[in-house]
């Protein structure tokens, strides 16, 4: 008699677990306040699946994996549909909230800048793209013919070592350019003349990093090939540059020395003393160094397939980081390479 009271209670309470799973299942809400309530009655320290927990102990051992596997099914179910709802009624709470209102003033959006060196080299690039000259560029990793042996630099030659030059995998015939005269080297091997272009890009020196040098930096380059170029020819071009970007026509020309370029020349322009600032980075002369220059040398143009008979010309290169350091009176130009937004804000309204 008491076995078969125990297998009607059972089964009733099995139809019960099942009549809660229909009734989990079918349960909808439109706040969070239901959502709540039916946790309590379901999940609550009082609620229905709590009860049916404490019966546990009643089933018959053979009954008690069919209940409790039901049992933990009606749990899972409920959790999950309680967890559904608060995602969903959250989702359209912050839907209606940042789209419903349009009433709602908008956040402010940070106004970008270009870097300082872009706009230098912006600068820079519009003032020679006047006077017919156009851009050309190349990659960062070169090899020994471009970088060095087209320009005069063959395999031991001493001028190598003052470009600490970064080698790739320990090969000595590949590595990272130590200057944008390769690129002028691609051009040459690829057009014919007249070449007016410029080459601006960045460049890599195993030097030690400081405020005043730094193992990665920028350079723009320019070469001019034609018929009858002269050294007059770019003594004018330095002169109309010099006048456009730091607004002094007062240059002069010391003689230097560059493997590819015969004869060479540093260029110096007069920065002035007008304050203490001036006489810090002039050493207290007056004159800036701003770059080197010179007329190609005739076997840089044999180098290239380009008849030096026939052709003549001059090539410029100058360091953007030094120029962007002179024009804006920055100190250190490791400030270029350290991405603080306090100091990249400065140049908004110089874009």
């Amino acid at each position: 008699m008491r076995s078969y009271v125990w297998n009607v209670y059972f089964c009733a309470m099995i139809e019960r677990i099942k009549a809660l799973l229909e009734e989990v299942a079918a349960f909808t809400a439109s706040s969070a306040d239901e959502v709540e309530q039916f946790r309590i009655a379901f999940l609550g320290k009082k609620g229905q699946i709590t009860q049916l927990f404490a019966d546990f102990r009643h089933v018959p051992n053979e009954e008690k994996k069919e209940y409790g596997q039901l049992l933990n099914q009606l749990k899972t179910a409920t959790q999950e549909k309680v967890k559904a709802l608060q995602g969903q009624l959250s989702g359209s709470k912050q839907t209606k909230g940042a789209l419903g209102d349009t009433t709602r003033p908008g956040y402010p959006l940070a106004v970008g800048a270009l870097h300082p060196i872009s706009i230098v080299r912006n600068k820079v690039i519009d003032v020679f793209s006047r006077i017919g000259y156009g851009l050309s560029s190349g990659p960062e990793v070169e090899d020994d013919w471009h970088n060095f042996t087209a320009l005069n630099l063959p395999e031991h030659h001493p001028a190598r070592d003052m470009q600490d030059t970064f080698f790739v995998q320990t090969n000595p015939d590949v590595m990272l350019r130590t200057h944008t005269s390769s690129v002028q080297v691609r051009h040459m091997e690829a057009n014919q003349p007249p070449i007016r272009i410029l080459s601006p890009g960045r460049v890599f020196r195993n030097e030690a990093i400081s405020a005043r040098s730094h193992c990665v930096f920028h350079q723009i380059e320019g070469l001019y090939i034609d018929r009858n170029v002269s050294f007059a020819d770019l003594k004018q071009t330095l002169l109309y540059f010099t006048k456009a970007i730091f607004g002094t026509a007062e240059i002069r020309l010391r003689p230097s020395y560059f493997p590819f370029t015969e004869p060479s020349a540093e260029v110096d322009i007069y920065w002035g003393l007008a304050t203490e600032a001036d006489y810090r980075i002039t050493k207290g002369t007056g004159w800036l160094e701003i770059m080197g220059c010179g007329m190609v040398d005739p076997q840089v143009l044999i180098n290239c397939d380009i008849d030096p008979e026939e052709y003549s010309g001059f090539a410029f290169g100058m360091g953007l980081e030094r120029m962007a350091m002179l024009l804006y009176q920055i100190e250190d130009i490791r400030m270029f390479y350290d991405n603080d937004v306090r100091f990249l804000k400065q140049f908004t309204s110089a874009s």
